[in-house]
């Protein structure tokens, strides 16, 4: 059993079988679709939800509605995404001022989204009894290592927010994750594996797409070779430009960037210097939204998802939500081999892996998958069934 108690029937304030559930995340919401797909359910089922976020660069309107759900963002001054004491200071901050919010009107649960949350969580615990749940979407303490992996100061703070995190998981009743081993045969773990080695249970929900998302990949002349998401570290995108220009110049992909993060201006840098230097087609743009995503993977016929394994959370279970996303509409992915991701890609067959830093098979791949189309088996209905499952064990 996942849980470290039966929680008692006092959830149920507002109505028969309704809880007033409050979510806390340290991004800005705007959106994040595991955040939003998991308290739409839980808002679907009757439950009052609302999310707390902080907008660190004060770019959203601080009360929204989506879904049935209430967003609700702070705005405490602008902070850095990726930085080390300002952005530890913002987040403390936040952290300060929702606590002090919700022990005046206290929810009847509490949803940490991500480690960075976790204090605000067992705070109320402690305090006031308020069930806790944890979602950890990520290995949070490796995120800080993006910028500079060898830092020998960002490694000491991992460390020591690990720690932290794993500390305070004693005061958690219910653990959801992103990723587990695929099967008892399986030699690649996820994040579940990781909980058991440090004695924590975890339910699997992965974040996979709804079953109306599901589209097929469009025919268009050329190719393109697409990644969508947060640009995090420039390595990644060093290991693309080399394998495409591998590549017979007339056989060379377009490149289709679409995001926002801490390295995007030197990843935009390096790919525009290369279009000049190399005549390559590149089209970069910044942040997107849920509801703009279907439109710009009909440009693409490959997805790119391969990221440093120096950080940690590669190796130890990450799967990149756009393997998911580009499946639904088609599009094969490739990504990292030796890892979870990789073995779960050639298992559904929705894409291939490939050794990190090794740009010729990357560019054989790549090339190869340019008119595969691909077909996503599993949406998120299997894992809805699961998360209310595992969330009604505790309200009810």
């Amino acid at each position: 059993m996942t849980l470290k108690g039966r929680i008692p029937h006092v959830l149920r304030g507002h109505g028969p079988d309704m809880a007033s559930i409050a979510m806390v995340v340290t991004n800005a919401c705007s959106p994040d679709p595991r955040v939003l797909r998991h308290a739409a359910w839980l808002a679907h089922e009757g439950h009052d939800i609302t999310v707390h976020a902080y907008d660190r660069q004060e770019q959203y309107p601080m009360s929204e509605s989506h879904k049935g759900v209430r967003i609700m963002r702070y705005h405490l001054g602008k902070s850095p995404y990726g930085g080390m004491l300002k952005t530890a200071f913002g987040i403390r901050k936040f952290n300060q001022n929702v606590s002090r919010g919700l022990a005046t009107n206290r929810p009847q649960v509490i949803y940490c989204h991500d480690a960075d949350t976790l204090v605000i969580g067992c705070h109320l615990k402690k305090k006031y009894n308020i069930p806790l749940v944890f979602d950890m979407h990520d290995l949070q303490h490796t995120w800080i290592r993006m910028p500079s992996s060898n830092s020998l100061i960002r490694k000491i703070l991992s460390w020591w927010m690990e720690k932290q995190m794993l500390r305070r998981l004693k005061h958690v009743d219910l653990i959801l994750t992103t990723s587990g081993k695929i099967s008892d045969e399986s030699t690649s773990p996820g994040f579940r594996e990781y909980l058991q080695a440090h004695g924590q249970e975890a339910r699997v929900i992965e974040n996979r797409p709804e079953s109306d998302e599901l589209v097929q990949k469009s025919t268009r002349d050329g190719w393109c070779v697409g990644y969508l998401g947060r640009v995090r570290e420039v390595e990644s995108f060093q290991l693309l430009l080399e394998a495409v220009l591998l590549m017979e110049p007339k056989q060379r992909p377009r490149i289709r960037i679409a995001g926002d993060g801490v390295a995007f201006d030197s990843v935009s840098q390096l790919l525009n210097t290369a279009k000049i230097n190399h005549d390559l087609q590149v089209e970069i743009t910044g942040s997107f939204d849920t509801e703009e995503f279907p439109k710009i993977i009909q440009e693409v016929d490959v997805m790119y998802a391969m990221y440093s394994p120096s950080r940690g959370n590669i190796l130890q279970g990450a799967i990149p939500v756009k393997m998911f996303d580009a499946a639904a509409h088609g599009v094969p992915s490739v990504v990292n081999s030796g890892c979870l991701m990789g073995e779960i890609a050639e298992h559904e067959e929705i894409g291939q892996s490939v050794e990190w830093m090794n740009s010729a098979q990357l560019s054989e791949n790549l090339f190869n998958l340019r008119e595969v189309k691909v077909q996503l088996n599993t949406t998120s209905e299997r894992e809805r069934k699961r998360f209310l499952e595992a969330l009604n064990t505790l309200i009810k």
